[in-house]
Formats: structure tokens, C-alpha cells, sequence
């Protein structure tokens, strides 16, 4: 696993990093990402800076992992 930062938005299911926090893409509403810890839970926030946000893992990474 190697954390890449691209220009393009994570798409939805993709684990990211913000910062120190891990999380998961929930949502993309009007260029809006909106994250949830990957711990689970309810509590969504938007991202500060979805630029900066770096991809852990793709949710196809993920799925051919069997970790979905």
C-alpha cells in the first residue's frame, strides 16, 4: 500500500488520509468530498482541502483484497 496524492478527487469507497486521519469517501456533492472514519460510525465531515487529500487505497484495491 502506498499513499499517492493526485490532482483528481478519491472516488467513493476509497480509503484516504487527511492529515494524521484515516478515513473513507462517503460522498462527492458538488465537488464536496464528505469522509467517515474508516472505524465506522455516522459522523461524516467534508473535507478541508480535497487536493490534498492523499489515496491510500482504491476501493478496487480494496475489494481485490478482500478486504470488502
Amino acid at each position: 500500500m502506498s499513499e499517492t496524492n493526485t490532482n483528481t478527487l478519491p472516488s467513493v469507497g476509497d480509503e484516504v488520509v487527511e492529515g494524521k486521519t484515516r478515513a473513507v469517501v462517503t460522498d462527492v456533492r458538488g465537488g464536496v468530498v464528505w469522509l467517515r472514519h474508516l472505524t465506522g460510525g455516522t459522523t461524516e465531515w467534508p473535507a478541508e482541502d480535497p487536493r490534498r487529500l492523499k489515496i491510500r487505497r482504491t476501493r478496487a484495491e480494496m475489494i481485490e483484497a478482500g478486504d470488502l
